[in-house]
């Protein structure tokens, strides 16, 4: 097959394009023809090494731009319309499928109106829900709980959940307009979810005859073999950010008679250290460096108050054998059976999730809880073999409709 992959991004700045990347690199491994088509640079120089050809318009994205790039590019990018469909149209569409990764930070929606006009395969990965939220995250950032409103209904427009202003809230329902009637919304005859909960939270606001497919991120693992005997730390990793449900953690091992272990930074961390004193900030730390905390951490805690994706951390900590305990809102939730492999708490419940805490306290069931996390993970573990088997099966299908 002939591949195009479409991202914000030709360089690694977060899981999107991480995985956007690494499956255009794996996909060129296994034969096919892939372009990387990115707004921003500079290229993962893996990318050519691997064969791919690049396609990178050298332009900047929303967090490194004013608001005047915000209107103009992110609105509505004209040079990516017009350099995405001469890509396409290079090629044969009947062995050709486009597959969208992100376009919110640069590419913006114009790149629908260039898919519409295409005769190829056409596929889309929500790693977020910009294709169906103005706000891409279905949560009202003011009030920091998930948003059930109908994205474009009056209820939405009339309320600022944007993180920053109203202003802002304005302009993205101005954009998401866009994505409505610039051909965005209805260019893909695949969409592929990272998580049940995505489907389940946006399954009625794109348009008819789409095939919803499940295809997991694949997740960076050596399988290090079961633990002998269990960790002390309750540990937090990742933006230490309200979204993240950060400050209900460290209340709750406040409550619990608990040390809370943190890994990351935010805006958060200054008001936090503060408040809980007897709590450990870590910081950033590399990759190899969270490994090792994860794996010899009691369990790892994702209080998270919003929907999240496929929080790669679960995964992550699951395959070192850590149990996790979950907050019920988000789609990390999907990953731990209770009382199995980790527990689940109420969301933004520092009591429920105190009680939680207690229940690990336990030797004997967190020892059993580690056991079952890394032999359920290790089961069937995320490798990017099986991503791109599930990846290379969709691609197929969308062919197979370019046929019809």
């Amino acid at each position: 097959m002939r591949v195009v992959i479409v991202a914000d991004h030709a360089y690694i700045n977060g899981g999107q394009a991480k995985v956007s990347i690494e499956s255009a690199i794996g996909l060129a491994g296994r034969g096919h023809a892939v372009t990387y088509f990115a707004a921003v640079g500079p290229a993962d120089p893996r990318l050519e090494a691997a064969g791919v050809h690049v396609e990178c318009l050298g332009q900047g994205d929303i967090d490194s731009t004013g608001k005047a790039a915000f209107f103009i590019q992110t609105m509505w990018n004209s040079l990516a319309r017009r350099r995405l469909a001469e890509v396409i149209a290079a090629s044969d569409p009947a062995d050709t499928v486009v597959h969208v990764h992100a376009w919110a930070k640069s590419l913006s929606p114009s790149i629908g109106a260039a898919l519409r006009e295409a005769r190829c395969g056409r596929v889309y990965t929500m790693h977020e829900f910009f294709l169906v939220c103005p706000n891409g995250g279905f949560y009202d950032y003011p009030r920091a709980t998930p948003c059930k409103r109908a994205p474009m209904s009056l209820a939405c427009a009339t309320t600022n959940c944007d993180a920053k202003s109203y202003g802002r809230k304005l302009a993205r329902l101005a954009r998401h307009e866009l994505v409505l009637r610039g051909g965005m919304a209805s260019a893909f005859s695949h969409i592929i979810t990272i998580s049940q909960l995505q489907y389940e939270v946006s399954r009625d606001y794109v348009a008819p005859g789409v095939e919803w497919r499940r295809v997991d991120n694949p997740i960076e693992a050596d399988n290090p073999g079961q633990k002998a005997g269990v960790g002390a730390d309750y540990l937090f990793v990742g933006r230490v950010s309200t979204e993240k449900g950060i400050a209900h953690f460290c209340e709750a091992a406040r409550r619990a008679g608990v040390v809370a272990t943190i890994a990351g930074d935010g805006s958060l961390m200054d008001e936090l250290k503060a408040k809980y004193p007897d709590a450990r900030f870590l910081g950033w730390k590399s990759p190899a460096e969270l490994r090792d905390i994860m794996r010899a951490a009691r369990a790892l805690v994702f209080p998270s108050v919003w929907y999240e994706g496929q929080p790669l951390t679960v995964y992550e900590a699951l395959a070192q054998g850590t149990p996790v305990i979950v907050s019920d809102v988000c789609a990390g939730r999907e990953a731990i059976a209770h009382g199995e492999n980790g527990l689940w708490f109420r969301s933004a419940d520092a009591d429920s999730l105190a009680g939680a805490l207690r229940e690990m306290s336990d030797d004997a069931q967190a020892a059993r809880m580690s056991e079952n996390a890394w032999r359920r993970y290790w089961d069937a573990p995320l490798t990017m073999e099986r991503h791109l088997d599930a990846t290379e099966k969709v691609y197929g299908e969308a062919l197979a409709v370019t046929a019809r």
